[in-house]
C-alpha cells in the first residue's frame, strides 16, 4: 500500500483528480485497518476463529427470519448481497466495506468527526475490475460474484479465499445513490484489505493511503459544506438531516449590524 499525505485541501483536490474512476474509503483515524464491521466485532469478542463462519450464517439467518417485519417487499432478502447491504445499512456488522465512486464524499466521513489526523483510502477499482488472483486466474470478478445464487456461500462464508468483490446490489437503496456508494466484498475477514490485495499482484498500485492532517479540517469541512457534501445530502432522511445539525454548529454566517 502505497501512503501519501497532503496537507491542504488543494492538494488532496489536485491528487483526487490523477484517480479518475477509483473507488475511496474515509476513515476518521489513519490508524485503523481496513477491516469490515463483522471483521472488528469478531476480532474483539470471538476468539474462536473456527466458529466464525457458522456464526455469521446464524446473523444472516436471523436477520432474514425477523426483518420481513419492517420491509414492504420482503424479497430484498433472497439475494446476499442485498441482505448484506440492508444489514449494513441499519447497523449490522457485515463484511462488507462502504467505498464510494467520490472522493469528496470519502473526505467528508474521514474529517467530519476527526480529532487527529484521518486518511482517504483509494481502490484501484478500474485495473481490479478484470482481475484475478495470481494464484486462480479463474477466480475474477464474474466468476465471485455474490449477487450470483449460491456464490456467496461457496466463496465468502469459508473465510479462506484471497479475493475481493466490487460492485453494487442490482438495486440500491437511498443512501448507496446519495453517496455514489459501492461496496467490497472480502474473501477473508481475518485480514484487512491491504493484506488480501497483494494475491493480485503489486498491492501499492492497487491502493494509496491519503493521509488528511487534522491542520486541514477546518478548510476542507468548509470547502466540502459548499458543494452540498453534508449528511443531510449524504443520508437522506431525518436521520440524515439531524446528524447534519453538528456541522451547521460549525459554520459562521455573516450576520449584518443590527439586524
Amino acid at each position: 500500500m502505497e501512503q501519501i499525505s497532503v496537507s491542504n485541501w488543494n492538494e488532496f483536490m489536485a491528487l483526487s483528480a490523477e484517480l479518475d474512476g477509483w473507488a475511496f474509503r474515509g476513515q476518521q483515524e489513519v490508524r485503523w485497518p481496513l477491516m469490515t464491521s463483522l471483521s472488528r466485532y469478531l476480532s474483539a469478542y470471538i476468539p474462536d476463529r473456527a466458529s466464525w463462519r457458522a456464526r455469521e450464517e446464524r446473523a444472516i439467518r436471523i436477520f432474514r427470519r425477523k426483518a420481513h417485519n419492517y420491509l414492504t417487499d420482503p424479497s430484498v432478502l433472497d439475494n446476499a448481497l442485498r441482505c448484506l447491504a440492508l444489514m449494513q445499512h441499519h447497523g449490522a456488522p457485515t463484511r462488507l466495506l462502504d467505498f464510494t465512486k467520490s472522493p469528496f464524499v470519502a473526505a467528508f466521513f474521514a474529517l467530519e468527526r476527526a480529532t487527529g489526523d484521518a486518511a482517504v483510502y483509494a481502490l484501484n477499482t478500474p485495473r481490479l475490475w478484470t482481475a484475478a488472483p495470481h494464484t486462480d486466474p479463474g477466480m475474477d470478478r464474474d466468476h465471485i460474484d455474490p449477487r450470483e445464487g449460491g456464490n456467496f456461500t461457496r466463496f465468502y462464508l469459508p473465510n479462506s479465499h484471497a479475493i475481493i468483490w466490487i460492485g453494487e446490489p442490482t438495486e440500491m437503496d437511498r443512501r448507496l445513490v446519495a453517496q455514489s456508494g459501492t461496496l467490497v466484498v472480502p474473501g477473508m475477514l481475518d485480514k484487512p484489505l491491504d493484506e488480501i490485495l497483494p494475491a493480485y499482484g503489486d498491492s501499492g498500485a492497487l491502493l494509496k493511503q491519503i493521509v488528511l492532517p487534522q491542520s486541514m479540517r477546518d478548510e476542507a469541512m468548509k470547502a466540502l459544506y459548499r458543494m452540498n457534501i453534508t449528511n443531510a445530502t449524504l443520508f437522506p432522511d431525518l436521520d440524515g438531516l439531524a446528524r447534519s445539525i453538528g456541522m451547521e454548529l460549525e459554520m459562521v454566517w455573516p450576520v449584518a449590524t443590527g439586524s
